[in-house]
């Protein structure tokens, strides 16, 4: 439409809207006086002419025409890390010299403390934001939209020592009432009550609206230390505790459909090969089709002695990762479905394990670049082409990634 049509197109309509307010009659009020009664504008007169101003067109508020994603090659950062400008941007350059393409940042962490200053009425009034990380969020999320970096948003979902200590009535119980805790001394919101997934869903909501394209959903289960035969989890306990967090990750994912994100959720590294749900609530099959990527801590310290028969699998970290992933596809390719199935995306190691040492003796490695590289093809070689490397404090080891 030219210039010279779109102001025609006004005067049209001003002037039918100026001839429809000439039409008038008149009403009597109580005491007396007259007032003008304008009739009815007929939209009839005006034809045409609003849907031709293409400027008064409003965009669709549903972004999931927008989704986007790439073979995710990522690291992770605390909200501390991401919150101290000189350790992010050193990360920054990082990405900027090797292969990785993706981050994965706490939004809501371990402790149930958020990275930024939130809108969201529940964590101002459990005063999880009190602290804020990152007083520069906005500024943190444009550099990575400027450097072209996947954002994917993790948030622990179920433990949250700061939400579910100020709100028992979304917490998990002991017998006797009380609040239950964990051997840390962790509270945690009960998967059972469909009241509690709204706080973990809004802060998700929250995350896509800063501009993350994809929200990970970590500790997505039960409880799985502490003294577990005290917990009354209420009248809903009666549902398989797998069904409950497939459940949640499908509303979950539900909710979040009109942003344009994905759903990935992180799992214990022996889902991908036990046929149970282990007591927590994570079955691979069950979820493979509640999310959009699934995330196996795969990481070979944390496997027993002799898994897999591999007599000390810290030391072996591509037949541990490969064995892993190798027979998690295979479990979720054989899954007979129409839904979509979830693709698989690895956590590796990128960090020694000192605690191992006793029980290693001379077995007893310490992780560098020929590891990380070693745990990268075992995840190619089982035909998957994505991954995350893990270290809680965010130092990576550059020789294990291609330039």
């Amino acid at each position: 439409m030219t210039k010279k049509s779109k102001i025609l197109g006004i005067i049209l309509l001003s002037t039918a809207l100026l001839s429809a307010c000439n039409k008038t009659d008149t009403s009597t009020l109580e005491d007396g006086k007259q007032i003008p009664i304008v009739d009815e504008i007929v939209i009839d007169e005006v034809p045409n002419i609003v849907t031709e101003l293409d400027f008064l067109a409003q965009p669709q508020t549903n972004w999931a025409s927008y989704k986007e994603t790439i073979p995710v090659k990522g690291i992770y950062m605390t909200g501390h890390t991401v919150g101290l400008k000189s350790r992010f941007h050193e990360l920054v350059d990082l990405i900027d010299r090797t292969e990785i393409n993706a981050v994965v940042i706490d939004i809501k962490d371990d402790y149930g403390t958020l990275t930024y200053k939130s809108s969201i009425e529940m964590v101002n009034e459990v005063e999880a934001d009190k602290v804020v990380k990152d007083r520069d969020f906005v500024g943190s999320m444009k550099l990575l939209s400027e450097k072209d970096i996947y954002p994917i948003a993790r948030i622990v979902t179920f433990k949250d020592r700061t939400a579910a200590s100020k709100r028992p009535d979304l917490s998990i119980k002991s017998k006797d009432g009380s609040i239950w805790r964990d051997n840390k001394g962790d509270a945690w919101l009960n998967p059972y009550n469909r009241d509690s997934w709204e706080y973990p869903i809004q802060i998700a909501e929250e995350a896509a609206l800063k501009g993350f394209k994809e929200i990970q959903f970590d500790y997505v289960r039960f409880p799985t230390d502490g003294k577990r035969d005290l917990i009354d989890y209420g009248k809903d306990a009666e549902e398989p505790m797998r069904d409950a967090i497939a459940s949640f990750l499908e509303y979950a994912r539900e909710r979040l459909e009109p942003y344009g994100v994905y759903v990935s959720a992180d799992v214990f590294g022996l889902v991908t090969t036990v046929e149970d749900d282990m007591r927590l609530g994570q079955h691979l099959e069950t979820l493979a089709t509640a999310v959009d990527f699934l995330c196996p801590m795969v990481y070979p310290s944390h496997y027993a002695l002799g898994s897999y028969g591999v007599p000390y699998p810290d030391a072996e970290p591509y037949k541990i990762v490969n064995r892993s992933m190798t027979v998690a596809k295979e479990r979720i390719d054989a899954l007979e479905t129409d839904e979509k199935k979830a693709v698989l995306r690895p956590w590796l190691q990128d960090f020694s394990a000192p605690w191992l040492k006793k029980d290693y003796g001379p077995h007893y490695i310490s992780y560098g670049a020929d590891q990380i590289k070693d745990q990268k093809k075992a995840t190619y070689d089982a035909d998957l082409d994505q991954w995350i490397l893990w270290n809680a404090g965010n130092k990576y080891t550059e020789g294990g990634l291609d330039k």
